[in-house]
């Protein structure tokens, strides 16, 4: 007579107290490095604006440079792109592609004149998109 094989059973897979402590392993990680990351991504949104800015900034002077003065008030940023009422002085495109947008969604402000004594101001409203504001909503210029 041959004997009947028999299985031994393993342990293999996680008990639900090993579960629960992975659990609370990852809530815990996600608590303190979430914070932290959340911030890392507000300040690269603020460097990304304050670098779009100096090119729109360098895009104007180049522009002033070939017309003579500087984009109207009713002009804006979009006499960057497309010719204006002198084509024959303008040498643009002065910007690749369409004027961009803030890293928040919203249009650049060109205002003419600018603030201190400066001819122009590029501004971008920040995370809020009102004017004023402070840390991450707080208004971005050149």
């Amino acid at each position: 007579m041959s004997r009947p094989i028999r299985f031994a059973r393993s342990s293999s897979g996680f008990t639900l107290l090993e579960l629960l402590v992975v659990i609370l392993i990852i809530g815990l990680l996600t608590g303190i490095i979430g914070p932290r990351l959340m911030g890392q991504i507000g300040r690269s949104e603020v460097t990304t604006a304050r670098a779009q800015i100096a090119a729109l900034d360098k895009a104007v002077e180049a522009y002033r440079l070939d017309m003579g003065q500087y984009p109207s008030k009713e002009q804006g940023l979009r006499a960057l792109v497309s010719p204006s009422t002198t084509p024959d002085r303008w040498r643009g495109p002065y910007l690749k592609g369409a004027v961009p947008l803030d890293p928040w969604g919203s249009p650049y402000q060109y205002r003419m004149p600018g603030g201190g004594g400066r001819d122009f101001d590029i501004v971008s409203l920040g995370r809020d998109k009102a004017s004023g504001g402070s840390g991450d909503d707080a208004d971005i210029t050149n």
